[in-house]
């Protein structure tokens, strides 16, 4: 284990940088923080390539990578939290080409909590992977990693530049795709959805952008039966997939 104690130390310059989705795409890496996430991250196919401890924090068993002691102010300028646990870890970004047969997909979600607590949702309702366009909040921000609470580490994932290709793909394998909007269909009364399915959800303040709407086969909507115009992507991404996987 090797001790560093200066902030000027190229090593610590480098954690920083993942702070940054810039810093993140050129070396292809994220920080986790905190005990629990690091654990998930050791335990989870991801490649786990440096562990960070505060000086006096016990490590996990079984390390193979490189550990590195810190002081606690070295640390705190390497985490992206005001108050870190003491322990942190450098994971290589990884992304599946195979996404599973029920999806959640996600058109521009841009906030950092529903990008979050969408995926931590998709793992905890069964979904086997989620498919972001490259509007959304990054998936490997700091922020997007805490709400997923590490539901990142056991989701099949990916990030694409063209969403509607995508999804006719799906929809040409036999894939039910369906779009959330204002004008579809109560969603308790849709057509029968194939085993496959993909269920899009929209950007915060447009919706789901024309282009990918033009490859559902289901468009549907959450009926409002009180005053409220709508619900928040993520409460509305969550009571569907939890009825799709009934």
């Amino acid at each position: 284990m090797e001790h560093i104690t200066s902030l000027k130390n190229p090593k610590v310059a480098a954690w920083k940088a993942l702070k940054d989705r810039k810093g993140r795409r050129e070396s292809g890496c994220f920080l986790v923080e905190g005990r629990k996430m690091v654990e998930e991250a050791l335990a989870s196919a991801f490649d786990v390539e440096t562990v960070l401890v505060q000086e006096g924090m016990e490590l996990p068993d079984g390390l193979t990578m490189p550990v590195y002691e810190l002081p606690a102010h070295v640390l705190a300028a390497v985490c992206d939290t005001k108050t870190p646990q003491g322990i942190a870890a450098v994971v290589r970004m990884k992304e599946q080409s195979a996404l599973g047969k029920h999806i959640v997909v996600l058109d521009g979600v841009q906030d950092p909590g529903n990008v979050g607590t969408i995926i931590r949702t998709a793992d905890a309702a069964g979904l086997d992977g989620v498919l972001l366009s490259t509007q959304c909040a990054d998936v490997f921000s700091p922020k997007v990693l805490r709400a997923t609470m590490g539901s990142i580490f056991r989701m099949n994932l990916r990030t694409t530049d063209d969403l509607p290709g995508e999804l006719t793909k799906l929809r040409e394998k036999g894939y039910s795709i369906l779009s959330s909007q204002l004008d579809g269909t109560p969603f308790y009364e849709r057509e029968k959805v194939a085993e496959q399915f993909a269920l899009i959800i929209g950007n915060e303040g447009n919706g789901v952008s024309e282009q990918v709407q033009q490859t559902a086969t289901h468009r549907v909507r959450l009926p409002m039966r009180g005053g409220a115009e709508s619900l928040n992507a993520a409460i509305a991404a969550a009571i569907m997939m939890y009825e799709l996987m009934r």
